[in-house]
């Protein structure tokens, strides 16, 4: 088995990246007792092994490819190599930004943006050194002409084995997985227990109604809708921030108020635009996972999450599940950029319970027959 697969089509706006990270094993200890209260003692483990994380990120490109294509380049190694004592010089840039930004007081960021302040000597926590690396993007593009005009949506993936001995995070028993995510590319959680869903992002959409509100309480009127009947913030932007007030389940959701969101698009960054993540976390119990699927919304638009779980039924890889996501996405008429990762997990194979929505797909699948946005299959 493929320890994960991707497969995308693209009309050169969508990219992914997939990495093991190096991160230090102090601001991870401080992350899972932070969102878990857990102790975790790096000290127990091989130095070089109690420093590594899984790093799975999907982009999605507008209006260029750029931003995407730089993500796809650097997000990584900026999440790697991110340290606490930039924040100060980032925060000012911020404030140079202009209007939303001189009123923003640095989310996850605040404890350090006074290099003197107590705060500012703990180590970086997991939701704060996603916020620098995101932040980090926007600052190194903001001479990029390019980059005023065009912007992506990411949602990356953190994986973290807590067994000892560590084993490969495929067959990990206990895993701490992080979520940071902008817009409206989806991270979904597959259960092996009837092949339940768990998604672990929401789209940020402009049109959300407590959403709605919240962004004219803050920066006016700014909504309108195009020739297609979404609704766009500044003319332009689909996506948003959205908060969350009650957890799912045991999700702990760390979350910021309510701001428009995206990498990139900088001739709106003084409107609102916000790279600053949507961080969740999840303890899991290997066995009872299947996998984790990243997807651009080519695929989520025209397919549920149940749907998309239940694809991956009784595939005998990852790369093969992938393929199968993506064919369904063309048989439902999807013209978008098309990219599906699959990771899978310990419980991978042994997802229990019916396949809920065959007949649905059949269905759909079935009414698509003739119609104008049917194609040929891509493979």
């Amino acid at each position: 088995m493929r320890l994960l697969s991707v497969v995308l089509r693209s009309y050169q706006e969508d990219f992914y990246a997939c990495s093991a990270l190096s991160l230090d094993p102090e601001e991870l200890r401080l992350s899972l007792k932070k969102a878990h209260h857990i102790d975790w003692d790096p000290s127990a483990l091989p130095p070089a092994l109690a420093r590594q994380v899984l790093f799975a990120g999907v982009y999605d490109g507008h209006g260029g490819s750029t931003v995407s294509q730089f993500l796809r380049q650097e997000l990584h190694g900026l999440f790697e190599n991110v340290h606490k004592s930039q924040i100060p010089e980032l925060y000012e840039w911020t404030l140079e930004l202009g209007g939303y930004f001189r009123r923003w007081r640095g989310g996850a960021l605040a404890p350090w943006i006074d290099p003197d302040a107590p705060s500012a000597q703990s180590e970086l926590d997991l939701e704060a050194r996603a916020t620098l690396a995101f932040f980090e993007v926007d600052k190194a593009l903001f001479g990029e002409h390019a980059a005023r005009d065009c912007g992506a949506t990411a949602s990356v993936v953190l994986l973290q084995c807590l067994d000892n001995p560590v084993t490969p995070f495929f067959t990990a028993q206990n895993v701490a997985l992080t979520v940071a995510h902008v817009g409206d590319t989806r991270v979904l959680l597959t259960s092996t227990k009837n092949g339940d869903v768990m998604p672990m992002t929401e789209n940020h959409h402009v049109d959300a109604r407590v959403e709605a509100t919240r962004l004219r309480r803050m920066m006016g009127s700014g909504q309108s809708m195009d020739s297609f009947g979404e609704t766009r913030w500044m003319g332009a932007l689909a996506n948003t921030r959205r908060s969350v007030d009650v957890p799912v389940h045991d999700i702990r959701i760390i979350d910021k108020s309510i701001l428009i969101y995206s990498l990139g698009d900088l001739k709106y960054k003084r409107f609102g635009v916000t790279p600053e993540p949507e961080v969740r976390t999840k303890l899991l119990n290997g066995p009872e996972y299947s996998h984790i699927t990243l997807l651009s919304d080519g695929i989520s638009s025209v397919c549920s999450d149940q749907e998309i779980s239940d694809l991956v039924r009784g595939c005998p890889t990852p790369e093969y599940a992938a393929k199968r996501i993506l064919r369904y996405a063309e048989d439902m008429g999807s013209d978008d950029n098309l990219t599906a990762i699959v990771v899978p997990l310990a419980g991978w194979g042994g997802m229990t319970g019916e396949d809920r929505t065959r007949d649905l797909r059949q269905y759909r699948r079935k009414q698509m027959e003739g119609s104008e946005r049917h194609k040929p299959r891509w493979m």
